[in-house]
């Protein structure tokens, strides 16, 4: 613990109640992919009030963006970054029995991972790093994203696209732990793999020509004439189809899977006229890139013979394609040990006390300490990598899936895991699978989740701040980076962006989101019951 570290401790304890206080602004905003407007501007307000500049919608996104501060000249460049969009259909207040929040339809979004004290960890670590950069003339430059639609994996492809990342010399990646195998650990050799997100439209422009009239028409041409199939009995053949074909599309190993939303499903009045748009959306998540690209060949085939089989002309918009994670064991021991020197979250009474209440709402016992206890536990990296490993078969090298993993196409990454508060399921009741909303309540509540921003923020701003003061250490990281990617960004064994540049940001289709309407106050996009 150098005295840098010890000025890092010192201010993110300092600053501890705002921090706390920062995290609910953004968990209480609880905005979804692609809409997250309000926390946006908020981070964006924070970061110019410290002296940072910020480029506002960057890569043409209107709720990300790009802020940077430099100390002196010749430093590296340290990137780190705040996701900040929450999950459709998992509102809940901060209460331990399910509640959604006051004056919303119980489907609105809510935080679940959560990527509100994701985004703090990082943020208030830059801004201790600043501090300390500050006080002692640290040479160095803090590149700091904000990533929206992360849910989607949307953001990070077209900032690498466009080449946002090129000038980071190393970056730090934290996300609130979701396994207990990855509670207060890093990646070692497996990290995420691919997400791939397809918007298939379907317009009937010309439902006319669907079949003849009779000579002499005496009601209007649409009571007399069959109807042309149209785009809703696309969207659903487009549903039906593709379901059918899923089990052959590649064989049923390495985790992958497809999920679909449909966005236009026609029009709210039902008449005899033919639907004329519907929309569906499909996002896929495979391990390798060529069984990303197999499930996109049959997609695409699927929804062009859907077409022609409903009169409908088809178009294809991508939503998200992002590569498959790279490691660096130099930048992940490094992290780890900072972890090691942080220390992992530790919850008080408060918290023990609302996981008991939960469980006795669940009408379960409560034990004197409900938490799992490996939520306060080290997890060393490679231990953690065999624990993944085990449920893997041999060839695969990757699971599950984040748009972090562009980041690790660019300069060395670690991915970074902290333990978020879980409560032990009964012993009675072993496999009893807890509901969502104590997920997302614990995630709220303060004594719950600020024990993980604040371990996040010291590993943070520990790990950047040891790139930043000792030279060999980022020297390590960059010499694997250059062997593993064959001589760096453009090697021989490179991954480039799966997203073209200059790639329109994918705002423009009906996501979820809280709307202002004539009848009054703020409503999510479906609106709330009155009966």
């Amino acid at each position: 613990m150098n005295m840098y570290k010890k000025h890092a401790r010192a201010w993110i304890e300092e600053h501890a109640r705002d921090i706390s206080d920062w995290h609910q602004i953004i968990w209480n905003f609880a905005e979804p992919a692609w809409r997250e407007y309000k926390s946006s501007a908020w981070y964006v307000d924070q970061l110019r009030r410290a002296g940072f500049s910020v480029e506002e919608q960057s890569a043409g996104m209107p709720t990300a963006f790009c802020a940077v501060w430099e100390n002196g000249r010749g430093g590296p460049t340290i990137g780190a970054y705040a996701e900040y969009d929450a999950t459709p259909a998992n509102s809940q207040e901060q209460v331990p029995y399910e509640c959604p929040r006051a004056g919303l339809n119980p489907y609105a979004a809510g935080h679940t991972d959560p990527h509100s004290a994701l985004g703090m960890g990082s943020f208030a670590a830059v801004l201790a790093v600043k501090h300390v950069m500050e006080r002692h003339n640290i040479p160095g430059r803090l590149k700091f994203f904000g990533e929206p639609a992360e849910k989607m994996c949307g953001s990070k492809p077209l900032h690498a696209a466009n080449g946002y990342y090129n000038d980071v010399d190393a970056f730090i990646s934290f996300h609130p732990s979701c396994r207990l195998s990855l509670c207060n650990t890093v990646y070692w050799d497996i990290h995420c793999g691919s997400s791939y997100g397809r918007v298939f439209t379907f317009e009937c422009k010309h439902p006319e020509t669907w079949g003849e009239a009779p000579e002499r028409m005496l009601m209007p041409l649409q009571q007399v004439v069959a109807r042309a199939p149209g785009a809703l009995d696309a969207v659903c053949l487009m549903y039906t189809t593709s379901r059918y074909t899923n089990t052959s599309m590649l064989p049923r190993s390495g985790g992958w899977y497809i999920s679909e939303a449909i966005l236009v499903g026609g029009q709210a009045t039902a008449d005899h006229l033919a639907p004329r748009l519907g929309q569906i959306y499909y996002c896929w998540r495979a391990p390798t890139i060529a069984m990303q690209e197999r499930i996109a060949e049959v997609l695409e085939n699927n929804a062009r013979h859907v077409a022609a089989i409903t009169h409908c002309e088809m178009r294809g918009d991508w939503v998200q394609k992002n590569r498959v994670g790279l490691p660096n064991h130099a930048l992940a021991r490094l992290a780890y040990s900072n972890l090691e020197l942080a220390g992992p979250p530790q919850f008080d009474e408060q918290a023990r006390d609302f996981g008991r209440q939960i469980l006795r709402n669940l009408g379960y016992a409560a034990p004197e300490d409900p938490i799992m206890p490996e939520c306060s536990r080290l997890h060393d990296p490679r231990e953690a990598d065999k624990a993944l490993r085990a449920g893997l078969p041999s060839w695969q090298q990757h699971f599950m899936s984040d748009d972090y993993v562009e980041y690790t196409w660019h300069a060395p990454t670690v991915r970074l895991f902290i333990g978020r508060c879980m409560i032990e399921r009964p012993a009675e009741y072993p496999r009893h699978v807890m509901p969502m909303w104590v997920w997302n309540a614990l995630g709220g509540k303060r004594e719950c989740i600020d024990p993980t921003i604040y371990s996040a923020a010291r590993t943070i701003s520990y790990t950047i701040l040891d790139l930043l003061t000792c030279p060999d250490e980022l020297a390590e990281a960059k010499r694997e980076f250059i062997e593993r990617t064959g001589g760096g960004i453009g090697g021989s064994k490179w991954m480039k962006p799966l997203m073209p540049a200059g790639a329109p940001a994918p705002v423009h289709f009906r996501w979820p989101e809280y709307i202002t309407t004539q009848r009054g106050a703020q409503e999510w996009w479906i609106p709330q019951e009155t009966r």
